[in-house]
């Protein structure tokens, strides 16, 4: 049972472009397409203003492509933006390599999401980016296993804690997050850059909505996660 005072039924809208095949590094592509496509519409598509600057804030819209399936993600705001939009997309335009859509996958619910007082364990379906400039250094001075878990442990539970507080869910004083990973490293490119990232799973003491986006460039696709 999830404590009434802390869980949310947060609107969620999933896309999904079965007919079409991508790669995962081709999450981004999908995010400049569209972004450019309806940049008159709204900000949360491509997290930008107007003016150009950037929107701090965690993206209410996600691009992804999740074992080869391009997909959109609406969270709140953006659950309500995304079908009014998308209703009208007839081709994906990828890299100039055109698309023609004859299907698509449109879900809208609510979905309960917050503290837990029982275990909730996901998998990470693309890489999550957990470490930045500032945090890198440290995690690779670290001695041993345990200290590197405990680590990201704490930066799993600051990006969970991030999200719930994006989508206006606020824990009590009393409920205290708590993870449990199983990591394995991975290299990627990231803007022409050699990074270290994560695949593998964790347990939570949250309900967290399938295939929302933990860690950094989420808008890009990484840090998605599923439920078993």
């Amino acid at each position: 049972m999830t404590t009434a005072s802390t869980t949310k039924q947060l609107q969620i809208c999933r896309i999904k472009f079965p007919e079409i095949k991508l790669q995962t590094r081709d999450a981004h592509k999908l995010r400049g397409y569209f972004g450019t496509l309806f940049k008159e519409h709204s900000p949360i598509l491509h997290n930008h203003y107007e003016d150009g600057r950037f929107r701090y804030k965690y993206p209410s819209i996600q691009y992804k492509v999740i074992q080869n399936t391009p997909m959109l993600l609406g969270i709140g705001e953006g659950a309500e933006l995304l079908p009014k939009l998308f209703l009208k997309i007839k081709e994906l335009d990828i890299s100039g390599k055109k698309y023609p859509i004859s299907s698509k996958n449109i879900e809208v619910k609510n979905e309960e999401t917050g503290y837990s007082s029982q275990l909730h364990e996901y998998s990470f379906a693309t890489l999550w980016m957990a470490l930045n400039q500032k945090n890198y250094p440290k995690y690779q001075n670290l001695k041993t296993t345990t200290e590197k878990e405990d680590m990201l442990n704490a930066i799993l539970v600051g990006h969970v804690l991030s999200f719930l507080r994006n989508t206006n869910i606020e824990l009590d004083d009393n409920e205290r997050l708590m993870a449990k990973v199983n990591l394995r490293e991975k290299s990627t490119l990231f803007k022409e850059n050699k990074m270290v990232a994560f695949t593998g799973s964790f347990i939570i003491n949250a309900k967290l909505p399938s295939e929302i986006g933990l860690g950094k460039s989420v808008s890009r696709g990484f840090g998605s996660i599923t439920a078993p």
